[in-house]
């Protein structure tokens, strides 16, 4: 087998929260989707590096008015977090918490790519949950700062009744910002380990990596920091994940970091075993490389945001795209105009954050740009629809159309306090426009500039550059979004002709 080179990050976008798994010379990797749906991207990879969108766990978590973005607030920041993936036995687990549900989901399938998926729910929540198969006992680990260790049936669908259920571990206090939370759990040779993330104050004042393991499952537990690194970027520490083999018998720890705007994107780094240690980086954990080569079988680059001509057969799209909370299905389509994607409008909104239907990829660094084209000509007065830097604190470029009957470009900005505040707007004729997002991420500039244009070649820009702000109440990397809201009366549609994305290296 030839070699392949894995270069970090190996996904420069948003895929927080990882967990990896190996089945036979396959990798699979979930990550937290919070308020995106569907949600729990399964993605696949022969070699740790070249990953694709196979299959989600869900269309949606539930259908209730904050689900469904119709209660003025919906589950941002909230929805799933920090999925746990599992394989016994030849079924495949999935398990998280859903904060604003105040639950614990796990899902069940024999069918990774293709499902069904079968959904229990526990009343409660278990925080950043790992799963553990142990012989024919099922146990969760949960918790942040306090560790607690939750015994399920062995089916993996309820908490057993007369089973484990206790605190197992106490984090450090002093000095410490984020104690340990994120654990992934293992069983190897005699030992059970424990990976966390945590944050101290003193040292590097940043996140790490964190290894307990024990002989016992109950402990006594001793540990190391097994990766204090942030890899030349800010004092941003490479930490949260696990780890797993290849089919040679090498090892690799996966994990994430911080880089503002973009998101929280991951890393592949090797390791290997000393004395019953996981290692990276050299002993004390601070010389991780930042490329390396791997025993692993090179394979076709596949994006993880795709341009998109909205040609398909049937009323379906393609797995990069997820909708900003649950969609309504019977407000858009691909089939009504062949070629086109139609939103129609339906709830009335007074910002783009609380507008249904607001389909949406991620940003990819160091810097990436979006456009479309798009057909106003089913737009009714009060509407609003174009294309959206998506965070807390937002950018939007399109068309408003008036009572007067006139259309207008505007660029609208929220800085965090509310809704939209235009920042400009020109009288536009048209019955198509094209719009364009220019995201620069390179050395967390972390700014978003928008323009128009009638012929898709000379391009204006419009309204200032957005600075732009990973906030905690989205907690999630910028998307780019299509959207279509209606202020004043719903029915109206757009149609868009085409969505097409380019990396800028």
């Amino acid at each position: 087998m030839s070699g392949t080179v894995i270069t970090n990050p190996v996904i420069w976008a948003d895929v927080p929260d990882l967990d990896i798994i190996r089945v036979e010379d396959a990798f699979y990797m979930i990550s937290t989707s919070m308020h995106s749906m569907p949600g729990c991207p399964i993605m696949k990879s022969i070699n740790l590096k070249d990953w694709e969108i196979v299959n989600y766990v869900f269309d949606r978590i539930e259908d209730n008015a904050a689900h469904n973005l119709s209660d003025g607030k919906g589950i941002y920041g909230k929805g799933s977090w920090a999925s746990s993936l599992r394989c016994h036995n030849g079924i495949y687990y999935v398990c998280f918490s859903c904060n604003d549900m105040q639950q614990f989901y796990i899902y069940r399938t024999e069918d990774i790519e293709n499902g069904p998926w079968e959904r229990s729910v526990i009343k409660g929540l278990l925080h950043d949950p790992a799963l553990l198969f142990d012989e024919e006992r099922v146990f969760v680990f949960s918790g942040n700062g306090d560790i607690f260790i939750t015994e399920l049936t062995s089916d993996a669908t309820a908490i057993k009744p007369d089973g484990i259920r206790q605190l197992l571990l106490e984090g450090e206090r002093d000095g410490i910002g984020l104690r340990m939370e994120g654990c992934h759990a293992y069983k190897f040779n005699g030992y059970y380990y424990l990976f966390f993330i945590d944050w101290p104050r003193t040292g590097h004042g940043r996140r790490r990596e964190l290894c307990y393991r024990s002989k016992e499952l109950l402990g006594p537990y001793e540990h190391k920091v097994m990766l204090d690194d942030d890899l030349g970027y800010h004092n941003k520490g490479v930490a949260q994940g696990g780890i797993v083999d290849s089919p040679s018998g090498e090892w690799f720890a996966f994990l994430f970091q911080d880089h503002d705007a973009v998101g929280r994107i991951p890393y592949i780094l090797p390791m290997t075993w000393q004395d019953g240690w996981p290692v990276i980086g050299g002993d004390d954990g601070s010389n991780a490389p930042v490329s390396f080569e791997a025993n692993l079988p090179e394979s076709a680059a596949i994006p993880i945001v795709i341009s998109d001509e909205f040609e398909y057969a049937s009323n379906h799209l393609a797995l990069n795209w997820q909708w900003n909370h649950n969609p309504d299905h019977s407000r858009w389509s691909v089939t009504a105009r062949p070629g086109y994607l139609r939103l129609e409008t339906g709830q009335l909104a007074d910002s783009v954050v609380l507008a249904r239907n607001t389909l949406t990829q991620r940003t990819v660094g160091p810097a990436c740009s979006g456009q479309a084209v798009i057909d106003l000509s089913g737009m009714k007065a009060g509407d609003y629809a174009g294309l959206v830097a998506l965070q807390s604190q937002y950018g939007t470029v399109g068309v408003q159309a008036e009572d007067s009957g006139e259309r207008f470009v505007v660029m609208g900005l929220n800085r965090g306090d509310g809704g939209m505040e235009t920042a400009e707007k020109h009288l536009y004729a048209g019955n198509e426009i094209h719009v364009r997002i220019d995201f620069d991420f390179r050395d967390s500039i972390d700014l978003a500039s928008f323009y128009y244009s009638a012929d898709g070649e000379e391009w204006t820009s419009i309204g200032s550059p957005l600075q732009m702000k990973y906030t905690l109440d989205h907690f999630m990397g910028y998307r780019i979004g299509l959207f279509n809201y209606a202020t004043k009366q719903s029915g109206g549609y757009v149609d868009f002709d085409y969505f097409r994305f380019a990396i800028i290296q």
